[in-house]
């Protein structure tokens, strides 16, 4: 099959690989030249996913002739420069490709999902999501993996799970495109604030709780805006919230370390040195929980110490002296 994949960060460039040693014929569209350069000479990303070598790929900064006759296009680039990347090639995109995404995060400015933006720029384009525990250091070294893929359409997430599927690559389907997508962003804030929790010296005792209310807030969140329940205790929610909150290869968790240190959400991004997507995730699920009048206690006060320079300890004090409630809430029955 030819494959194109847009974006050539970590998760991209395993991705291409992945794809590529399967013996799917892959164009690799990275706009930074030297990357090109050294993909198509020395067979590695040595920026973004050093000692990881390619059997074959093509890498190109032309990114028509990247997705020219290809089944699948496959954006591996943040969320907040999917509308930009689509928008470059809505009039080379025929109507039978089809449109996978890998970024997990929720567009700033407009609140949408990322199959929201592709259904506004190319509506006559099936769309799927690949999500689920899946670090590209991993994911790059053959390392057992499972994750998931949602569509609208049942054919295309079939299509998708066997062009993806190896035998240390396991891929799932799941119908909830609401679900995996909520789930696949929100945990990312559940991760920074895990990693912020690690950088103020606290112990397993703190994160096991914010893992455990955090999955129950992603929940609430993407019940209220149609999702299913059960994706969120899937690989799309637990499984990626387990893998982003407990690994040190999670640049959203080491982004919360260096904020818990004391550095500033800027300074900590330039430290990761590559996109950290829940800090943005924070601003829109924010935003998104006010409008819809959904209480998310531990995504509020991240959103205050990112933005209002609210100081982490005095936020996880207010979160440990709320009201008393009782633990098991009634969404979970419902």
């Amino acid at each position: 099959m030819n494959i194109a994949v847009l974006g050539g960060g970590s998760w991209g460039t395993a991705v291409a690989r992945l794809l590529s040693n399967k013996g799917h014929d892959v164009k690799f569209y990275i706009r930074n030249n030297e990357i090109v350069e050294d993909i198509n000479k020395n067979l590695e990303n040595s920026k973004y996913l050093p000692g990881i070598k390619f059997k074959k790929i093509t890498a190109t900064n032309n990114i028509e002739f990247a997705i020219k006759d290809c089944k699948i296009i496959v954006l591996a680039v943040p969320t907040n420069a999917v509308r930009t990347v689509l928008k470059s090639i809505q009039n080379e995109v025929n109507e039978q490709q089809i449109i996978v995404n890998l970024a997990k995060g929720i567009e700033v400015d407009s609140l949408d999902r990322v199959s929201e933006i592709s259904e506004e720029i190319l509506p006559k384009n099936h769309f799927a999501v690949l999500s689920g525990p899946s670090h590209a250091e991993e994911v790059g070294l053959d390392i057992p993996t499972a994750v998931t893929v949602s569509s609208k359409d049942k054919e295309t997430s079939k299509l998708v799970q066997d062009a993806f599927a190896t035998e240390k690559f396991r891929v799932y389907t799941n119908p909830d495109l609401i679900g995996v997508e909520f789930g696949g962003a929100l945990k990312n804030i559940i991760a920074l604030a895990a990693g912020m929790s690690d950088g103020l010296g606290y112990g397993d005792n703190t994160k096991a709780a914010l893992m455990t209310r955090g999955i129950y807030e992603m929940s609430k969140l993407g019940i209220s805006l149609g999702a299913n329940a059960h994706t969120f205790n899937g690989l799309a929610g637990i499984g990626d919230l387990i893998v982003t909150c407990t690994s040190m290869h999670s640049r959203n968790r080491r982004a919360g370390i260096l904020i818990g240190e004391g550095l500033s959400s800027e300074e900590a991004a330039i430290e990761v040195g590559q996109v950290v997507e829940g800090v943005k995730t924070t601003k829109s699920a924010y935003e998104l929980s006010k409008k819809h009048n959904v209480s998310m206690p531990i995504t509020e006060k991240l959103y205050e110490v990112l933005y209002l320079n609210k100081d982490p300890r005095d936020a996880v004090m207010s979160l440990m002296t709320r009201d008393n409630k009782e633990e098991i809430e009634q969404i979970f029955f419902e």
